[in-house]
């Protein structure tokens, strides 16, 4: 297993693919998709690893995510268009009135999955009909915040950045979303960072330009050895 430090950028596939080419690898996959813009832990399975992907696709994970008040975007993040913006004369947010709002969102907690996602309808992933300016009713699923804790606010309250931990299938986009909108203010991102994926640190991990520029790349690889008894693959007979 590889824990690569993905950058800002690129696609995780892509990511995964010049890792792949770097390693040699036959085959490969990762464990957990982070939108282009984002960075951070991507755990890449290579060879017989794959075999734990779906596993680990289950894992919780943790984020810091740079939340940006004041205006709300049709992705959720800095590269979307604008959609909606906070009143006339907005100074920022108060920090104790954000804090009493991260609270409502510890727990198990509701989210609408966004249009640019990619869950499919009919086959086609959403973030396909958002592109074509088609948005369609998604049921709200259950996800559950372990953690939700602010790590710094701006002085302006213009901009915070939160620690999340979190379960499967949960959107920081739609968190950030929500966040703004019980603030009355709106939000987006306009940086994530996954620190952790079930339990793996991206202390741990290796960014791809430090990967393409050693002699052998291979020994950024996880040993099977190292990784927990629950993950490890099953020996075929």
């Amino acid at each position: 297993m590889l824990l690569l430090d993905k950058p800002v950028g690129l696609s995780s596939n892509h990511a995964l693919q010049r890792a792949k080419r770097t390693l040699d690898a036959a085959k490969a996959g990762h464990t957990g998709t982070l939108d282009p813009f984002a960075t951070g832990l991507l755990v890449c399975c290579m060879g017989r690893a794959t075999k734990i992907s779906g596993a680990m696709l289950n894992a919780d994970k943790s984020y810091l995510a740079t939340v940006r008040f004041g205006e709300e975007t049709d992705s959720g993040d800095l590269t979307g268009n604008v959609v909606s913006q906070a009143p006339a004369g907005f100074a920022g947010t108060d920090e104790a009135a954000l804090r009493a709002v991260l609270s409502r969102f510890t727990g198990s907690i509701s989210q609408i999955p966004p249009m640019y996602s990619a869950l499919k309808r009919d086959g086609k992933p959403l973030y396909e009909y958002a592109r074509a300016g088609i948005e369609l009713e998604r049921e709200p699923r259950q996800v559950t915040i372990h953690k939700l804790e602010l790590v710094s606010f701006d002085a302006d309250g213009m901009q915070a950045v939160l620690d999340v931990d979190c379960s499967k299938g949960t959107y920081i986009r739609t968190l950030a979303q929500d966040i703004g909108r019980a603030l009355g203010c709106y939000a987006h991102l306009t940086a994530l960072r996954r620190t952790r994926v079930g339990p793996f640190p991206l202390d741990r991990s290796v960014t791809l330009e430090a990967l393409q520029d050693m002699a052998d790349p291979k020994t950024a690889l996880l040993e099977m050895n190292e990784l927990p008894a629950g993950l490890m693959p099953v020996k075929p007979n």
